[in-house]
């Protein structure tokens, strides 16, 4: 058994046959529905290949995020504020199938015991890689770090651009939707400030 495989997160590059041919069908069918020939040179192959990125694009729901948070978790006598920003976020909003993607930024406040850093990222694309609300998947990734570690207290910080506001409807290309999520420690004002603060500094 493979690093990934123990630790429950593995990139899907083998897909499920039967539900691959499945989805291309239905794929097939409105490809035609909206006026294209599916027998197309250059769509004769869409269906498949659509299927393949929907099964990869929505893969977290065959993953457990706090297994993965449990497999590298460590004690250490550490309480101060531990930051991962600028995690790279990409979705699917489950009202119009179409991509949201942008930042999340997480702090957690341990409390006997930390994680190894590349989790937190990992735990972020779990509950990405489904169909989503962005309001949803902040309070998913929260949840999920406080009731895995119990730490003092955690933070969620997200920030995407949503293509159903950008595409459609009322296309706005710039708009940047922001959501947060806090608990213990981070319900206090001085250290939810630090924590913005630190979130919004350049320290390179």
């Amino acid at each position: 058994m493979s690093e990934q495989q123990e630790t429950g997160y593995q990139k899907i590059d083998r897909y499920n046959t039967e539900v691959i041919s499945d989805i291309a069908g239905h794929y097939k069918q409105i490809l035609s529905d909206i006026g294209e020939d599916p027998n197309r040179e250059g769509i004769v192959k869409t269906p498949e290949r659509a299927a393949k990125a929907l099964q990869f694009l929505t893969h977290g729901y065959d993953l457990d995020a706090a297994e993965i948070l449990k497999s590298a978790m460590f004690k250490e006598e550490y309480s101060q504020m531990v930051i991962v920003k600028d995690i790279e976020v990409y979705s699917l909003c489950e009202h119009h199938l179409l991509p949201f993607f942008g930042k999340a930024h997480i702090a957690y406040i341990p409390a006997g015991h930390i994680v190894g850093l590349s989790k937190i990222p990992r735990v972020v694309d779990v509950f990405a890689r489904r169909l989503q609300v962005q309001e949803r998947l902040t309070n998913e990734i929260r949840d999920c770090i406080q009731n895995t570690l119990n730490p003092a207290g955690v933070a969620v910080v997200i920030e995407c651009k949503h293509m159903c506001m950008s595409m459609r409807g009322i296309q706005k290309q710039n708009s940047v939707t922001t959501t947060s999520a806090f608990t213990g420690a981070f319900s206090n004002d001085k250290t939810r400030s630090e924590f913005l603060r630190l979130i919004s500094a350049d320290l390179a």
